[in-house]
């Protein structure tokens, strides 16, 4: 089980064995020069202006800002961090993590899981935000609507643990056969496909949250769309959706936990990636925290700010697009691109945000192994640069692309800061090492995971955070299924190793099985990994208890409290 995240404290390492495994990844030297940053960064003092407008201990608010407006809030097709922020305030599975990252009683107040089965007991205190019970029912109806073909669920293969799942999910059986069932109103039966090691960790994704069908069926086709459009059974309920303006959650009175619930209110009526607008509103007192990049960091480090970092768990990576009518399904171009690039160069000369570390892997460096971190057991392929032997490659994928000059690629990126700083860098490294031209293409938030699902893209700038805490959560990214996999990459050996980390309880196997992955995914050049993310934030002090995790709803404010300056 991962540690929590908190912002309370140093927690940019998650143990010795992690700082044991940064120390020879960075070498002795990087790591105290590092460690001597980031240590001062956290000695600071300081904070916004104080003003009552982002912490407001009298009506129990508390202002903040948003990155993007959700594209929409049906837990059954969504599969972006902002709604599963979002979703994680208002609406709460069988299980959920507390404030120090253990999974706890959600809805259900108590579980048994065996290696064919798992039966759930649900509270009878669980209401929706319109008084009714929540009911076994209510998720035997999620879990069917997101393995059904027609709902286009690109999280459906988060179900297939469960039995005739997948087998659902491509056609060949009806929903009604999906191995889950509602005994009593209560009692909630779930019947595998396969053994399963990690089944209680999915509990609190939010793709296994429910969905009461009556309320469904009441919106139609517009459930997850506005505010009224949702039936709340969390901590929260969500009382204005302003799209692309305000977003506010006020107090469920009808949570069945609400007594640990000490905010009224959380107000959001600012939806920007700008880092500049955000640092501007944090230094005006309009919101309680705010996020830091390389050009922000130097301004708050001018205001004297306490700085908060910790590593928030995801990789970042340029995905190829592997569909036949692409070049990019050319193996020698990908590995020509491959060989030009330097994660190192990226993360320290052009990102340059302390807690950022260079990517070397899928595998981020905090997952677990067998008996300890599992990149120290099955460390990560050798990385090098190499323009001569690029340049072959490149030669390579002219001749059997039949080229004679390459055509411009297009790199897919989202419309902010440093999407623009990474994409424009990547630009002129392949220009000016290979003399390939590549087109940038901005966008949107919401256009840009449009055109990743498309296929529009020779590359996309893309990144991925853990689910659960487990390294399946990054080995299964890119099976032939997962419909995550936007460059839609196909590999039978890759498919057939997730095989054995799905279905064995042995975690030796387990293991072995995403080594062999993670060394595919490098051979074939199936990604470009950049970066694992580390997280400068600032926070107004009176806001304490903010949880920040890997695994799990991020920021966590449902512990949040205010407290006299």
């Amino acid at each position: 089980m991962s540690e929590v995240i908190t912002d309370s404290g140093d927690s940019f390492t998650r143990s010795a064995g992690r700082q044991l495994l940064l120390l020879g990844l960075l070498g002795v030297a990087g790591f105290a020069l590092l460690m001597l940053v980031l240590g001062w960064l956290s000695g600071l003092t300081g904070s916004s202006s104080g003003s009552a407008d982002a912490v407001d201990a009298a009506t129990g608010t508390i202002t903040l800002s948003l990155s993007g407006e959700p594209p929409q809030l049906d837990s059954t097709r969504m599969t972006d961090q902002v709604s599963g922020h979002v979703m994680g305030h208002i609406m709460e599975g069988l299980l959920r993590y507390d404030a120090q990252n253990r999974l706890v009683p959600g809805v259900a107040e108590r579980w048994e899981i065996t290696p064919e089965d798992a039966i759930f007991h649900l509270r009878d205190n669980a209401r929706w935000s319109d008084g009714s019970a929540v009911t076994a029912a209510d998720f035997v109806f999620s879990w069917r609507r997101t393995v059904t073909p027609s709902t286009a669920s690109e999280y459906a293969f988060i179900m297939f643990p469960i039995k005739n799942a997948e087998a659902i999910s491509n056609g060949k059986l009806h929903p009604d056969q999906l191995g889950v069932r509602a005994v009593d109103p209560r009692t909630l039966e779930v019947t595998f496909e396969r053994p399963v090691s990690y089944f209680d960790k999915l509990m609190a994704f939010s793709t296994y949250l429910p969905i009461r069908e009556a309320f469904f069926n009441s919106r139609n086709g517009r459930y997850g769309a506005d505010a009224e459009d949702l039936l709340y059974n969390g901590p929260f309920t969500m009382t204005r959706w302003v799209h692309g303006a305000h977003i506010r959650f006020e107090k469920n009175e009808l949570y069945w936990d609400k007594d640990r619930i000490r905010l009224n209110v959380i107000d959001m009526p600012y939806i920007t990636s700008d880092s500049n607008a955000v640092l501007n509103l944090f230094k005006d007192g309009k919101i309680a925290v705010a996020g830091l990049d390389a050009e922000t960091l130097d301004n708050a480090l001018e205001q004297r700010w306490h700085l908060n970092r910790f590593n928030d768990g995801s990789v970042f990576f340029l995905e190829f697009n592997h569909r036949p009518e692409r070049l990019t399904h050319n193996l020698n171009l990908r590995k020509a691109l491959q060989l030009v690039t330097d994660p190192g160069e990226l993360v320290f000369k052009v990102m340059k945000l302390p807690g950022n570390l260079p990517g070397e892997s899928l595998f981020p460096v905090w997952l677990r192994g067998v008996d300890g971190p599992f990149r120290q057991e099955y460390p990560a392929p050798q990385h090098r640069v190499d323009f001569d032997a690029a340049r072959r490659h490149l030669e390579l994928a002219k001749q059997e692309l039949g080229l004679a000059e390459m055509p411009a690629l297009v790199m897919l990126t989202g419309d902010n800061p440093i999407s623009n700083k990474q994409s424009e860098y990547f630009q002129n490294v392949f220009k000016k090492t290979l003399g390939i031209d590549v087109k940038i293409d901005k966008q949107i938030f919401k256009q840009r995971l449009a055109k990743m699902t498309s296929g529009q893209f020779d590359m996309v700038m893309a990144g991925w955070g853990p689910d659960f805490d487990d390294p399946l959560t990054f080995g299964d990214l890119f099976s032939s299924w997962n419909a995550n996999n936007r460059g839609r990459y196909n590999n039978p050996e890759l498919d057939r190793q997730v095989r054995i980390a799905q279905a064995s309880l042995d975690p030796k196997t387990r293991m072995d099985a995403f080594a062999e992955i993670q060394r595919i995914i490098y051979e074939d050049a199936v990604i470009l990994t950049h970066y694992e993310r580390g997280v400068v934030y600032v926070r107004d002090p009176r806001l304490q208890g903010v949880v920040r995790r890997a695994v799990g709803t991020d920021p966590d404010y449902t512990n949040a409290s205010i407290v006299d300056s």
